[in-house]
């Protein structure tokens, strides 16, 4: 029988109104909250959470795709050692791109969520943001179809050494994410993104 955390789980309104994710999803989103209540990361496998909800490890493996898409967790893997094989999957939740910790200190020994195999692991507490490249803007553009330019993506944020208003940007995908809503309401009003993209094409003309 599968042992079931006891802590609380959180399902966030930006998870909770996203249209793009399934309610399957969702809940599983929320049932690794609460496996990263209980000890600060969620490292259960496909098995794990197909024998808890009665799906198969490849349904669950397209749920949680769907979240590592849509910017909502990040899955890390370690191999053993001198093969490709992978050991152990880590899951944590994203919150703006930035890994938010949720119930952890700066260094933990996790107790698995799945058996009573201790495991350690040392985690920092925040990510820096790392500045994308070009290739890898174009390559998140065409995986969405948003047929946005990246290179005016990139060039427009470089030229504004990657701040957004006066801070410095967090999630340079929530930017593109941006960019596709700004692009489906141009017919409206036009935002204050609109304007200063505008304005800084104006003046790559006079350059």
């Amino acid at each position: 029988m599968i042992q079931k955390p006891n802590y609380y789980a959180i399902l966030s309104a930006e998870v909770r109104y996203d249209n793009n994710l399934r309610p399957n999803v969702k809940l599983l989103y929320a049932e690794i909250t609460a496996l990263c209540n209980m000890n600060g990361v969620c490292f259960a496998s496909n098995k794990y959470f197909g024998d808890l909800y009665n799906k198969s490890k490849g349904a669950i493996s397209g749920w949680v795709s769907e979240l590592v898409k849509y910017g909502y967790i990040k899955v890390e893997y370690t191999y053993k050692e001198g093969s490709k094989e992978i050991e152990h999957r880590y899951i944590k939740i994203l919150k703006g791109g930035i890994i938010e910790n949720i119930n952890p200190p700066l260094k933990k020994t996790l107790k698995s969520n799945t058996t009573n195999t201790n495991t350690n692991i040392t985690y920092s507490n925040k990510e820096r943001f790392n500045k994308p490249t070009k290739i890898e803007i174009k390559n998140y553009c065409l995986e969405r179809n948003n047929n946005i330019n990246f290179e005016a993506f990139y060039d427009f944020y470089e030229s504004k050494n990657w701040m957004v208003g006066k801070n410095k940007m967090k999630d340079w995908k929530a930017a593109i994410r941006t960019w596709e809503r700004r692009d489906k309401n141009k017919p409206q009003t036009m935002s204050k993104l609109d304007s200063q993209i505008n304005a800084w094409q104006e003046a790559k003309k006079l350059i």
